[in-house]
């Protein structure tokens, strides 16, 4: 009988050490992936702002505002292999080189880990809040992206996540309109080359063809309200504090390619 208990607890053990080296789950877009590891939070918690009530629905399809959601996709898919598009793929990516990339050329100092720590604790926070504020109009709403049942091209891999990702509002356009606000506040002499990336980051899902233009209006529309929520909170006021310093000693030295950027 004791061997058998033991013989059933090492297989028991067996079975949760291969259960715990399952690596978790991939995020549902690879594109809004963690720039490294991490166990930061964001600012706020559930309900500190209530993203369906600030936004409303979405536009219904065969509203005016709908159907011109749909001709502008219809439109810029004529921009495939552009070098516009070339810059949508690029921003995708909002951690490693595409998005941060634009935001430091528009800073004219290089963001990241090892040069702006502080800063880039800030920025990713409030990327974390981005989806802590998004996710349930996201997920209420549910408003299907743009390339389903349709075979145009789009800037990136046609992915599973696409049918249950919801389009309305773009996390993308949150958390670059979000990042331009906080930047622009720290460096207020950069302010409008902040916001015009801010900005394009959000243009670069409608060329992408993975969101309507009123996804992309609505990510900035709850980015401003939890831009203005954040500086209810103790922490990120003293953290901003903390960037600010950090960026005012910082180098002006750009990332290379910033030319493309115009």
């Amino acid at each position: 009988m004791i061997r058998s208990l033991s013989c059933g607890a090492a297989a028991l053990l067996a079975l949760a050490a291969c259960t715990a080296a399952v690596p978790p789950p991939p995020p549902a877009d690879l594109s809004m992936a963690q720039p490294v590891a991490t166990k930061l939070t964001g600012y706020l918690r559930p309900g500190d702002l209530d993203g369906k009530t600030i936004l409303g629905p979405p536009p219904a399809a065969d509203s005016l505002q709908g159907k011109a959601d749909r001709a502008i996709y219809e439109q810029t898919r004529a921009l495939d292999g552009s070098p516009r598009w070339k810059l949508a793929q690029a921003d995708n990516d909002l951690w490693t080189g595409g998005a941060m990339n634009r935001f430091s050329c528009a800073l004219g100092r290089q963001i990241g880990p090892a040069t702006t720590p502080a800063t880039q604790r800030l920025l990713h926070r409030v990327e974390l809040d981005t989806r802590t504020v998004g996710t349930p109009p996201k997920d209420f709403y549910n408003r299907k992206r743009p390339p389903l049942g349709d075979t145009r091209p789009i800037c990136v891999p046609r992915e599973k996540w696409m049918e249950t990702n919801a389009s309305y509002p773009s996390g993308h356009s949150m958390a670059g309109w979000s990042w331009a606000l906080v930047l622009a506040e720290l460096q207020p002499a950069k302010a409008s080359e902040l916001m015009v990336a801010g900005r394009e980051i959000g243009q670069s899902r409608v060329i992408c063809g993975v969101h309507f233009q009123s996804d992309v209006a609505a990510g900035r529309q709850l980015a401003s309200a939890m831009v203005a929520r954040l500086h209810a909170d103790p922490q990120f006021m003293s953290e901003l504090a903390a960037a600010r310093a950090e960026l005012a000693k910082a180098p002006a030295t750009p990332p290379q390619g910033c030319a493309v950027y115009g």
